[in-house]
């Protein structure tokens, strides 16, 4: 295989990369994990990245995929460069709005009104940033004006610029997180305002969801011309163990739809995978993705009832990313050899990069994830051998 990034193509191709597919995680680690495993003896390596102009962080961060690709070699994972793209309207300017002896009120970046105790740094949310149509106009006329001054060729190009020549080498992929339309409007009114909101207020609904896709059709091709992301993933978190948070025929109305508008202009701008990331069962919604022209789903959550040889069998072309039952990491070595065993005929299929069907929780040892990582390393060199 000519490098790391032409094999995770290769992988989730359904090609049979040379030697193996791509050995990979699915998310960056968690805090405490990272934590436990330090405390056990693996080298400190968070916090240790180059410190971005902040500005430039603020919109367009990509300190962490620093510190993760640090962490991550430390395993023997193939290098993943990982960066997001922030949407102006929600990196918003940080107010203070009263103080007291106690506490201090600000109007937080991401438009809340919140309320911190300066004993114990508490945080409690007063207001959420949207509640009606007013308040969006006044949010997204902020972000209008951040997005004047700071999305801009020349300063996306200060802030990713740095990725360009080992990216066109193929030293790593590029895998770019995106807010998704049903996860920003739900952080912006909260989660049953939002939900309500689907017949209550679909008006501003349409206008949260316009405003966002008009951020990402006009601005990220500044980002993916300099460097196209091999996969974007659209963080969106829409269901639950019990199923969808929305119905289809909402789904189609309120997410699908500017999907299918948004797809076409990632393609256009050299993506080439685009995948959703949400927790809980989807099962139900999967069609509706597909026709909207989603291609992959990350991190297909075990626990809720996602099983990737089920997702598999039902639709065979399906890209997938994660799949493995976090939790039998924690449980010693026979519960992680009988994990592989039970997603290996996929493996074999292609299209897929294994790893834990979400952040590495910590009851897992150091131990125990090194053992998960040899055999994860081991069932790779069997990718793609059904193609």
């Amino acid at each position: 295989m000519r490098s790391t990034r032409a094999r995770e193509n290769a992988t989730l191709s359904f090609g049979k990369p040379a030697s193996r597919g791509s050995v990979e995680e699915t998310f960056y680690p968690w805090t405490l994990t990272v934590d436990r495993f330090t405390a056990q003896g693996l080298m400190p390596v968070y916090g240790q990245a180059t410190s971005p102009d902040p500005e430039t962080e603020r919109f367009f961060p990509t300190a962490f995929g620093d510190d993760t690709l640090r962490y991550e070699a430390l395993f023997g994972f193939d290098p993943v460069r990982r960066i997001s793209f922030a949407l102006p309207f929600r990196r918003l300017d940080d107010v203070l709005l009263a103080e007291d002896a106690s506490s201090v009120t600000r109007q937080n970046s991401h438009g809340q009104v919140v309320k911190i105790d300066k004993a114990t740094g508490r945080t409690r949310k007063l207001l959420e940033a949207v509640r009606d149509r007013a308040d969006w106009q006044r949010i997204k006329a902020a972000g209008e004006a951040l997005a004047e001054r700071y999305y801009t060729k020349a300063r996306i190009a200060r802030a990713y610029g740095h990725l360009r020549d080992a990216h066109q080498r193929g030293d790593f992929p590029i895998r770019l997180n995106l807010e998704g339309f049903f996860w920003t409007p739900r952080e912006l009114m909260g989660i049953e305002p939002h939900l309500f909101a689907f017949y209550d207020q679909p008006d501003l609904l349409h206008a949260i969801n316009e405003t966002i896709l008009d951020v990402y059709t006009q601005k990220l091709p500044l980002l993916l011309e300099l460097i196209p992301a091999d996969v974007v993933y659209i963080m969106e978190d829409l269901s639950g163990k019990n199923g969808p948070m929305l119905s289809p025929q909402l789904f189609d109305a309120f997410v699908g739809s500017y999907y299918a508008r948004l797809v076409p202009v990632l393609k256009a701008n050299g993506v080439r995978h685009v995948f959703v990331d949400t927790d809980g069962d989807f099962m139900r919604l999967i069609p509706h993705f597909i026709k909207a022209g989603i291609e992959g789903f990350l991190p297909l959550d075990v626990n809720a009832g996602m099983d990737i040889t089920a997702v598999r069998r039902l639709y065979p072309e399906l890209k997938l990313i994660g799949g493995y039952n976090k939790l039998r990491i924690a449980e010693g070595q026979d519960a992680i050899e009988r994990e592989f065993e039970r997603i290996l005929p996929v493996i074999r299929q292609g299209g897929y990069i294994p790893g834990a069907d979400h952040q590495v929780p910590p009851s897992a040892s150091l131990e125990d994830y090194r053992f998960y990582i040899r055999l994860l390393k081991a069932a790779m060199t069997q990718s793609g051998l059904d193609t």
